[in-house]
């Protein structure tokens, strides 16, 4: 990786790869693919990983009408380590959605994003993948479990109670810099909407209804957007307490173009549920769990840089004992990032998390966790 950098000027062109596409009767297969791997070096308690990858393939079956209606089937088929989970739990189906495209906007049916994660806002980041928001690769491992450490409270502002479970989604077009979004989520099922009901347990949501709003404009040379959205539901076979979801969020950031090769960014975003830890098969009607996030970034040609600090409370449920002791979460996060071409990003960093609780103890054996490490991530995908 380090030999490529320099050269990665006279050859972006060669290291750029555009998706296969193959006609099917009037309409087009075209099949967009993601790669990307991280090693590591951490510091933490007890055993730790040191790589972790994810691959990802994204075919998309589209017609296009001259009249300018679209209608496309879409999916994102995903092999990943425990450490590469992302938002969708280590789904290998992530998405599989129809989608029909006009003047008036796009509408999906099927396992696809929420009103809230399809506008969601976030502050920079060298490199996305690894950002402590809405993380898709992490670095730390719980021994006993082998999974993610991060599985247990995860710094993600995006307001995403319905996550990839089938939905009726709506977005509409930008008018006058305003954009916004619609879903309905009958169940926590990951078939078609209505066909399933998700997992027999207590507290199981349905009738996830999100909305979201987003708003860009220029004030000066400044670029603009604002984000905000909210969820609702209601629990099914609840335990005492428990109750539909209430997930609210917002987000700005702002943009600089200090020239013609620098912008500068400064970003923020705050997310509230009744969710304990996020977790919607766990809410109460006395649990509040908030995060908050704020970065500031410059970008430079293909160079990029960003510091990056988040915090988060999960609230004690008293009902669940040990399980739902309140978790108190900070992060910091330093990379560096250079775009060998436009499909090829190379990030290197370090990042800090820091964990607490109120009763009983993390796998250290203690009331408190805390973990670092340096980085170095790789990501391939197509482009045209």
């Amino acid at each position: 990786m380090a030999f490529a950098v320099p050269a990665a000027p006279a050859r972006a062109d060669d290291l750029t790869l555009a998706p296969p596409s193959f006609p099917v009767g009037n309409a087009e297969l075209r099949l967009d693919a993601m790669a990307g791997g991280a090693v590591f070096g951490v510091d933490q308690p007890g055993d730790s990983a040191n790589a972790s990858g994810v691959a990802k393939l994204m075919p998309t079956l589209k017609r296009d009408y001259d009249s300018g209606l679209a209608l496309s089937l879409d999916g994102t088929f995903t092999l990943a380590d425990p450490l590469s989970r992302g938002r969708y739990n280590g789904d290998a189906v992530e998405k599989l959605y129809g989608e029909m495209r006009t003047g008036l906007g796009r509408m999906q049916i099927g396992l696809t994003d929420g009103a809230g994660y399809a506008l969601a806002l976030a502050g920079p980041s060298a490199d996305p993948q690894i950002a402590l928001d809405d993380a898709q690769t992490t670095f730390f491992r719980d021994p006993g479990t082998h999974r993610a450490v991060t599985d247990m409270f995860t710094l993600r502002t995006a307001v995403g109670a319905s996550s990839n479970y089938g939905k009726f989604t709506y977005v509409s077009p930008a008018l006058f810099g305003v954009q916004l979004a619609l879903s309905f989520t009958p169940s926590e099922g990951k078939l078609l909407p209505f066909e399933d009901a998700g997992p027999d347990v207590p507290g199981r949501q349905a009738d996830i209804w999100e909305a979201a709003l987003r708003y860009s404009d220029d004030i000066g040379p400044v670029s603009l957007s604002l984000y905000a959205a909210a969820a609702e539901s209601r629990a099914e076979h609840k335990l005492p307490g428990q109750v539909g979801v209430g997930d609210l969020g917002a987000g700005l950031r702002a943009d600089y173009p200090v020239n013609d090769d620098i912008t500068l960014s400064l970003g923020t975003a705050y997310r509230q549920s009744n969710a304990y830890a996020f977790d919607i098969n766990r809410s109460y009607d006395r649990a509040t769990t908030r995060v908050m996030d704020v970065s500031g970034g410059v970008t430079d040609g293909a160079w990029s840089a960003a510091l990056e600090y988040g915090n988060g409370v999960a609230g004690s449920v008293a009902s669940l004992g040990t399980n739902g002791a309140r978790l108190g979460l900070n992060g910091l996060e330093a990379s560096l990032g250079y775009a060998l071409s436009p499909g090829i990003q190379l990030s290197a960093g370090w990042q800090h998390l820091n964990y607490g609780r109120d009763q009983g103890v993390f796998y250290n054996g203690a009331a408190r966790l805390s973990l670092d490490a340096g980085f170095l991530h790789l990501t391939f995908h197509t482009t045209n």
